[in-house]
């Protein structure tokens, strides 16, 4: 596995005057080539570190595969020009399904590469960005309570090391619904790679789909994030910052339920909001002061 973090040195410069060089830490960011039974497939910008999982996550994203068995191995390659000034061969990854799965289809080959800030750049035609799900999460009869979705970003950050020790990576995690269970959590600079990472996970692990389960993320939720919960099966989606126009009508057509916002003792719900069980107000105080707000 390569560096998650390099060091830098810094002028740090205040507003009283003071100004003095000092080594930092910062997030590493290098591509991955993706490859299916030695197909280049894409190349995205990630933080090294759990490749396996990204590239597993990344195929359910995509439509490829659905399940474990439809996943055989995954080996660090390389070649010509992959081997870097440290010989490091860790930056291609070559994928092989399992016997009678279908390659990937040319059509979801990316033009270019994916960056670290965007998901779905390079996507062969803007409409084959919305996918068919093997899954349907608006039946999923998940039912959580607001205080432990409210949790849910503070248990997140405390899993984040890197972020501790950089300030530069995305998080996201997946808990169980019914126990509060914190099944596992991710890091990296991209926001759709760290999902991707924790639904690689749930893959490699025969868990899919994710009913029952919350994706929690540590920042905006855009309209990828949506599709990729979506495409794993996952009935709810909670975010700390602001979801997108599209992230919205993704999840009202889908049937899952989004928070955002949230925040302290309160969240926003934008969609399926009957799943989050909102609490009766105290007597003695303004119902509308303590109830959770549900935006439809």
């Amino acid at each position: 596995m390569g560096r998650l973090t390099a060091s830098r040195r810094v002028t740090r410069i205040t507003l009283d005057g003071a100004n003095r060089q000092r080594p930092d830490a910062v997030a590493v960011e290098e591509p991955l080539e993706i490859r299916v039974a030695g197909s280049p497939l894409a190349v995205t910008m990630r933080t090294p570190g759990h490749d396996v999982e990204l590239a597993a996550g990344f195929l359910v994203s995509e439509g490829v595969i659905s399940r474990g068995e439809d996943f055989a191995r995954a080996i660090h390659c390389g070649g010509p020009g992959t081997g870097g000034a440290d010989g490091n061969t860790y930056n291609v990854l070559d994928l092989t399904l399992a016997p009678g799965m279908a390659l990937p289809s040319p059509d979801i080959a990316r033009s270019f590469y994916t960056t670290s800030s965007c998901g779905v750049c390079g996507t062969a035609s803007i409409e084959a960005v919305e996918k068919v799900s093997t899954y349907d999460v608006s039946t999923d009869p998940l039912s959580v309570s607001p205080h432990e979705v409210a949790a849910f970003p503070d248990r997140l950050r405390e899993q984040q090391k890197t972020f501790d020790k950089t300030g530069g990576l995305h998080g996201a995690a997946l808990f169980d619904a019914a126990t509060g269970e914190l099944l596992v959590a991710r890091e990296d600079v991209g926001r759709h790679n760290a999902v991707d990472k924790v639904v690689g996970w749930a893959l490699l692990n025969d868990r899919l789909p994710l009913r029952d389960t919350v994706l929690q993320v540590s920042g905006r939720v855009s309209f990828e994030l949506v599709q990729k919960a979506v495409m794993a099966g996952i009935p709810m989606l909670s975010a700390v910052s602001a979801p997108s126009s599209l992230a919205i009508e993704l999840a009202e057509r889908a049937g899952l339920t989004l928070a955002a916002f949230v925040r302290g003792n309160s969240m926003n719900l934008y969609t399926r909001a009957d799943r989050v069980r909102v609490p009766e107000a105290p007597a003695s105080t303004t119902p509308s002061a303590e109830k959770m707000t549900s935006v439809r």
